[in-house]
């Protein structure tokens, strides 16, 4: 398992765009605790720190597909270190001036979201040209799902010991400021610079004209309310057990599975078609979800969590190579985008539906709209079938690609971009 992951970082300039883009994505990963903490630090209520929050992850699900659309018609480098610097002034000036005008705080984070850099679909863009080898490109889809699961679990970490040992603002302006140099490793590199997408057809509709797209936006949407309804759900949880710590074993449990899923899922190959790959895992990814609405004792429900997290990195990298195929020439970074944005659209409304939840029938309701996301995810796959089973591109590795070390192509796989 090992062997395979350390054969795509010792690829050149592998190692390098994973972290880099790891690293530049830390103030977009960080944004919500980093928000909610630096509002309550300047004596704003929840519902404030909550609002602004919510304003930062809309404008970011508003600026992803933009930002793509952008870097897919103009290359990486001009696009991604404009907008993280775009993105980290706007959390500075939050961070400098506070919340003592209302109206600029908010004008500070909707900056700040519309113009976090894409930097996770132009890291799947450049995979093929810089892997050369369907399988290769392929594994590195599930460490770059297993890498995420890290940050979100590292970043926030982070967050709260640059709060203790400064303040909320000094982490604002700190994080940010790594998530600059992230995105200037990433430019920086030969890869970025000489990337190029695949002509493109003129169409305002950009990659949202692909019907296998659309299905899959679709099933994702929900898969991202099921995993946002689980944050509510394991704070209700947590309380009704008279225990904040028992939420954090959750979440562990949740991360820890999905780290093993997502590293024992890139480690082999896999025959046939990935987007019925793809309907299998969402239907063990629903099945993980069901018993937690069970809330049986902690030691049970934290095995049940990591259960539940173990089809969720699969899933992920699984729609990554779904994505690849589907997306209109030309739009691969725009296509990745709107993932990201659909996903994120979705745990925003697992969380707005989860708490009435909660009050209306207890946490197992609150667990019960996991459950539900998990099965109402399938069903869009199910019913789009046709859909899926008809890619607009066959993707294929880039012949004599400089990164292509083995000079391979393998027929039937094109990254639709050239160097």
């Amino acid at each position: 398992m090992a062997a395979g992951y350390m054969d795509i970082l010792r690829a050149r300039h592998a190692a390098r765009l994973l972290a880099g883009t790891l690293v530049g994505r830390l103030p977009n990963g960080t944004a919500p605790i980093a928000i909610v903490l630096f509002t309550r630090a300047e004596g704003g209520s929840y519902s404030l720190a909550g609002a602004l929050a919510a304003v930062y992850g809309l404008a970011t699900a508003v600026g992803q597909p933009l930002l793509g659309r952008a870097v897919d018609l103009y290359g990486q480098p001009r696009v991604q270190l404009p907008a993280a610097v775009l993105s980290a002034l706007g959390m500075a000036v939050l961070a400098l001036i506070g919340l003592g005008s209302l109206p600029a705080a908010y004008a500070a984070v909707v900056v700040a979201g519309v113009f976090t850099p894409p930097l996770e679909g132009g890291l799947r863009a450049l995979w093929p040209t810089v892997l050369g080898r369907e399988d290769r490109v392929h594994r590195a889809y599930a460490m770059d799902a297993v890498a995420q699961e890290i940050m979100f679990t590292v970043g926030p970490l982070l967050v709260t010991v640059l709060v203790s040992l400064w303040s909320p603002a000094a982490a604002l302006l700190v994080i940010n400021a790594i998530g600059v140099l992230g995105a200037l490793s990433v430019v920086l590199s030969e890869p970025s610079r000489v990337w190029r997408s695949a002509p493109r057809e003129a169409h305002w509709l950009g990659a949202l004209r692909s019907p296998g797209l659309l299905a899959l936006l679709g099933s994702f949407f929900f898969v991202g309310l099921a995993l946002g309804s689980i944050t509510v759900a394991g704070v209700a949880y947590a309380d009704d057990q008279g225990r904040e710590s028992v939420y954090g074993w959750l979440m562990a449990a949740l991360g820890l599975g999905a780290l093993i899923g997502g590293a024992v899922y890139g480690a082999r190959q896999w025959a046939g078609a990935p987007e019925r790959r793809l309907r299998i895992i969402v239907a063990l990814l629903a099945l993980g979800y069901l018993p937690l609405m069970l809330t049986p004792g902690v030691p049970a429900m934290t095995a049940l969590a990591a259960l539940a997290g173990v089809f969720l990195a699969p899933a992920i990298a699984c729609s990554f190579i779904v994505v690849d195929r589907h997306a209109p020439q030309g739009t691969v970074t725009e296509a990745f985008s709107w993932l990201v944005t659909t996903f994120g659209v979705g745990a925003a409304a697992g969380t707005a539906v989860a708490g009435p939840a909660v009050e209306l029938g207890g946490t197992a309701w609150s667990f019960a709209v996991a459950g539900a996301g998990g099965v109402a995810a399938l069903l869009v796959l199910l019913a789009t079938g046709r859909v899926l089973a008809a890619p607009g591109r066959t993707p294929a590795v880039v012949a004599g690609s400089e990164n292509d070390r083995n000079g391979a192509a393998e027929p039937g796989f094109s990254s639709g971009h050239k160097a």
